[in-house]
């Protein structure tokens, strides 16, 4: 049976990206960059907003507000062209341009229920918020990773990764620092009906 990561790259304040930023805030350092190095390899979960951005990003689009890609960005963009990938849309045409790129028209929580009963390995999001949050209410998820960049990006922050969320509660796992500021926490979630009545235990 596959494993479900949710895994977010975030502001302090929750934000996946923010206009003007580099990729990784422009603070990744050599600790952070060896351990995406040494990281598993998985099969990437993505929608329809995550494909076309990253598809242009392989394809030579430069973010905004840079000129070039930066090398860690470039050998992230390759490491992504590389994985096998799922895309989850009713919207997006076949055949999918960006190279190892799997088109899925059905109902993203069955299918990646299907997916871990039947599969191997690792299945892991890749930004996708709403998808990431689907799966979350649907149960799917056995672990939940977010690396913190040590920046409060309240006038430029976009995508608020947990508005609409249920409430979960988070039993940690992992937890790690890298080059002295990135803050990497892993915990195994459990989504609750109803705040708990008591201490949590």
């Amino acid at each position: 049976m596959s494993e479900l990561l949710v895994d977010f790259i975030t502001s302090l304040d929750g934000y996946a990206s923010g206009e003007g930023w580099p990729g990784f805030w422009g603070l990744e350092g050599p600790e952070y960059l060896a351990w995406l190095g040494e990281q598993p390899k998985v099969t990437h979960l993505m929608g329809a907003n995550t494909y076309r951005l990253m598809s242009g990003f392989a394809a030579g689009q430069v973010p905004d507000g840079q000129d070039d890609f930066r090398p860690e960005e470039e050998a992230s963009v390759d490491e992504l062209t590389q994985a096998p990938k799922v895309v989850f849309s009713s919207s997006l045409e076949e055949p999918l341009t960006w190279a190892n790129s799997t088109l899925v028209r059905d109902d993203a929580v069955e299918a990646v229920r299907a997916m871990k009963a039947s599969g191997s390995g690792l299945l892991s999001t890749i930004g996708s918020l709403s998808l990431s949050r689907s799966l979350l209410r649907a149960g799917l998820v056995d672990r939940f990773r977010v690396v913190m960049f040590p920046v409060i990006t309240g006038a430029t922050g976009a995508e608020r990764i947990y508005d609409g969320y249920p409430d979960v509660a988070l039993e940690m796992t992992e937890h790690r620092t890298f080059d002295g500021r990135i803050q990497l926490v892993e915990y195994k979630p459990r989504v609750l009906e109803h705040p708990p009545l008591g201490a949590p235990a």
